[in-house]
């Protein structure tokens, strides 16, 4: 069973700074892309910010210039740096990754649980 569990969410005045966590656990044996997604209320899932295994990422056009992807490897993790908060970035943030089991011959996408990010004043 493979797990992401995401942290650091929480309530941040606009203008502020958040930064995300996600660890991945479990009988892995490598990580693809990882991405993190975000859904407001009323709203659909978006794709905020990719990275891939080897590095290259792609954001939001609402983020670019305010958010950073970042990965490490090592310790199976991604990261979102969130900087220059507005209010429209108010939703719950969901980690995903395409992990590869120990035996297994193919990527399957996995979701972490979600962590609430509240901009406000």
């Amino acid at each position: 069973q493979v797990q992401l569990v995401e942290s650091g969410g929480g309530l941040v005045q606009p203008g502020g700074s958040l930064r995300l966590s996600c660890a991945a656990s479990g009988t892995i044996f490598s990580i693809n892309n990882m991405r993190w997604y975000r859904q407001a209320p009323g709203k659909q899932r978006e794709l905020v910010a990719a990275i891939t295994s080897g590095g290259r990422t792609n954001y939001a056009d609402s983020v670019k210039g305010r958010f950073t992807i970042s990965r490490d490897n090592a310790k199976k993790s991604v990261y979102l740096q969130m900087n220059s908060l507005k209010p429209e970035d108010t939703a719950v943030y969901y980690c995903n990754a395409d992990v590869s089991g120990v035996g297994a011959r193919r990527y399957d996408m996995y979701w972490g649980q979600g962590t609430q990010v509240t901009v406000s004043s």
